[in-house]
């Protein structure tokens, strides 16, 4: 298995992970563990995308890891 694939892998089963234990009521969306969860898990499937070439998916998991980490940062507010 090249690298890539296996960083991909990871990446998109720790993204998984944090949506099954968010949708199941053990992490919340707030919860430090499932952001950092998500940001991991995007910034691993940005560069697994970004080493074959798959430009769509280099945006989403981008914009998915700045998302996660503006909200470990406190950066998000509510209305």
């Amino acid at each position: 298995m090249i690298i890539s694939n296996l960083t991909g892998l990871i990446g998109v089963a720790l993204l998984l992970i944090a949506f099954f234990l968010n949708l199941f009521g053990f992490l919340g969306h707030d919860s430090r563990r499932y952001q950092l969860l998500n940001a991991a898990g995007a910034v691993l499937s940005c560069w697994a995308s970004y080493t074959i070439g798959f430009l769509p998916f280099v945006v989403l998991e981008a914009t998915w890891c700045a998302v996660a980490v503006a909200a470990l940062l406190g950066a998000t507010h509510t209305r």
